[in-house]
C-alpha cells in the first residue's frame, strides 16, 4: 500500500472513532502550561492512528500532539506527523469545521498528506510531485495577483498594526479554527490567503503546507523561510500561504527591509 493510500484510509478510520464522540456528552480537560483542551475522542484517535500507521510502518518515527514525544523519531529519516482532532474547540462546540491531519516527512520535506473532515465529507489529499486533490477532484489555489481586498484566513492579533511595518493592507478577515482546515481552504482556492503569527506546532500544519503547495501555492513561515519538519523541538515560525503573488506581497508588507524581525512579540492568539 502506498503512503498517501495508507493516510487516507487511516484518516477515514480516524472519523469512525471521532463521530460517535461528537455532540454527544464526552469528557475534556485543560492541558497543562495553557496548551489547550483535550477529550476522550482525541486520545481514542490518537490511539488508533498510531497503532495502525505504525503496524504499517514500524520502521518510522512518531509525532503527535497527544502522544508524549520521546526524540526517538529524531533517528528515523520518515516520520508521521499527526493531529488527530485539530480544531478541538470546536469539536467541543458542535460545530463541524475540526479535522483529521496526517503527513509523512522524509528528511523534512512532507510527502504525503491528508486532511479529512467527516463532518463535512471533505478529505484533501496530496503527495509529493502528485498534486493535490479535494474528494478525488483536483484542486488549485487562488490566482488573485495582489494582496488588495484579498480574502485572509486569521485571528484578530495578526493583524495588530506592529507587525505591518508597511501598513495594514485592505484584507477581509475570516476565521476558522482548525489550522489544518484553513490551509485546506487556501489550497481549494475558496480564500486567498491564511496567516498565523505564534509559534506554530508541526502537527498543525504538516499535511497542510504539502497540499496546499501542490495546489500552486506558496508556503513559508513569517519570515519568508520554508518550514522544515520533524525539528528536535517540533515548532515553527507561524506560517503563511497563499497563491505566489499574494505570499510575496504579504512578506512585503510584513517585513519591509528587515528580514529577520529580532525580538518579534507574538500574538497571544
Amino acid at each position: 500500500m502506498s503512503d498517501l493510500s495508507l493516510l487516507t484510509d487511516a484518516a477515514q478510520a480516524a472519523g469512525e472513532v471521532a463521530l460517535p464522540f461528537w455532540r454527544r456528552t464526552h469528557k475534556s480537560w485543560e492541558k497543562a502550561e495553557g496548551a489547550g483542551p483535550v477529550t476522550e475522542a482525541d486520545l481514542a484517535v490518537d490511539a488508533m492512528l498510531k497503532d495502525r500507521l505504525l503496524a504499517a510502518r514500524p520502521d518510522f518515527g512518531w509525532l503527535s500532539e497527544e502522544s508524549e514525544d520521546s526524540g526517538s523519531r529524531q533517528s528515523t529519516s520518515q516520520v508521521f506527523i499527526v493531529d488527530p482532532i485539530d480544531g478541538t474547540r470546536a469539536f467541543m462546540a458542535g460545530e463541524r469545521t475540526w479535522a483529521h491531519s496526517l503527513a509523512i516527512s522524509r528528511n523534512g520535506t512532507i510527502t504525503a498528506a491528508v486532511i479529512y473532515l467527516p463532518a463535512r465529507g471533505k478529505l484533501y489529499t496530496a503527495k509529493l510531485g502528485g498534486g493535490a486533490f479535494l474528494n478525488g477532484v483536483s484542486i488549485r489555489s487562488s490566482s488573485r495577483s495582489s494582496l488588495d481586498n484579498a480574502t485572509v484566513l486569521s485571528a484578530k492579533p495578526n493583524l495588530n498594526l506592529k507587525y505591518w511595518p508597511n501598513g495594514l493592507p485592505q484584507m477581509h478577515r475570516h476565521f476558522r479554527a482548525s489550522l489544518a482546515y484553513r490551509l485546506a481552504l487556501i489550497a481549494e482556492g475558496r480564500f486567498d490567503a491564511m496567516l498565523t503569527f505564534r509559534d506554530t506546532w508541526e502537527w498543525d500544519v504538516a499535511a497542510g503546507t504539502l497540499i496546499t503547495k501542490e495546489a500552486g501555492g506558496m508556503v513559508s513561515d513569517r519570515f519568508g523561510d520554508a518550514p522544515i519538519f520533524n525539528n528536535p523541538k517540533p515548532v515553527l515560525r507561524g506560517l503563511i500561504a497563499a497563491g505566489p503573488p499574494v505570499h510575496g506581497d504579504l512578506l512585503r508588507h510584513l517585513l519591509g527591509n528587515d528580514s529577520t524581525k529580532e525580538g518579534w512579540d507574538q500574538p497571544k492568539s
